[in-house]
């Protein structure tokens, strides 16, 4: 296994037997700012931001990851409705970092991603405001939450699309881990996260062309860890941004 791979199992298992508290993101501190992490460096999705994927042998080993997945058609969307992923944003999943560490989802991921983040009087919790360095734009959000749709949480794999191709069959408990899953969450701009809707690769990427190969990473690693396919044009289109 090469040293990259060591590593990723080695941050991977102390992810998933740590106490899953707020200083579990592993994220690190630069000047203020919050360094951001690329998605082969990250495969817990416990660190911050979609950093570029830009050397050599990080983008062929991106390409060697999209090569993994399966193809197969995509369903009916028949039966989808949010409510079959579980209660939004809970807390009451298992077996993900943050999972029962008494914060809503959404938060988690507003304190993992946020700069200068501010809670709610009395709450270690609830996230009130804080700038985000959105990954899809590039744009900086001063973000509070009498604006809170101005910032949304995107699912990476979007959730109708994980149903159209095969989390129909999943039982509710899985179903519930990937809507909840911080490798499947990005904070980000709420009109671009609108826009993507339940679109795969092939149809929408992120307007911001440099974390394209991320972002394809990113879901990727999603599928890989859910037994989820992809349909063959996604596949197409996420190989085509790492080469």
């Amino acid at each position: 296994m090469s040293t990259r791979g060591v590593a990723a199992a080695l941050l991977g298992a102390l992810v998933l037997f740590s106490l899953a508290t707020r200083e579990d993101t592993g994220a690190t501190v630069k000047g203020g700012a919050r360094v951001r992490a690329a998605p082969l460096d990250n495969p817990a999705g416990v660190r911050p931001g979609l950093a570029p994927v830009t050397a050599r042998a990080d983008r062929a080993e991106a390409v060697r990851l999209i090569g993994r997945l399966r193809v197969a058609r995509m369903g009916s969307k028949a039966g989808y409705t949010r409510t079959r992923f579980g209660r939004n944003w809970t807390d009451a999943v298992s077996g993900v970092p943050y999972a029962r560490n008494g914060c809503r989802t959404r938060d988690d991921l507003l304190a993992r991603d946020g700069e200068h983040v501010r809670y709610r009087k009395g709450s270690r919790c609830v996230v009130v405001a804080m700038d985000l360095r959105d990954p899809y734009t590039g744009r900086i959000i001063r973000w509070s939450k009498k604006r809170a749709d101005e910032v949304q949480v995107d699912h990476v794999v979007p959730l109708s699309y994980e149903w159209r191709m095969g989390a129909r069959r999943w039982t509710a408990a899985k179903r519930a881990r990937i809507a909840n899953d911080p490798l499947n969450l990005m904070p980000v701009d709420g009109d671009v996260n609108e826009a993507k809707g339940g679109l795969g690769p092939a149809r929408w990427l992120p307007p911001r062309r440099k974390v394209r190969c991320a972002y394809v990473v990113r879901f990727a690693q999603v599928a890989l860890k859910y037994g989820l396919p992809v349909t063959r044009a996604d596949k197409s289109a996420m190989l085509a941004q790492c080469r």
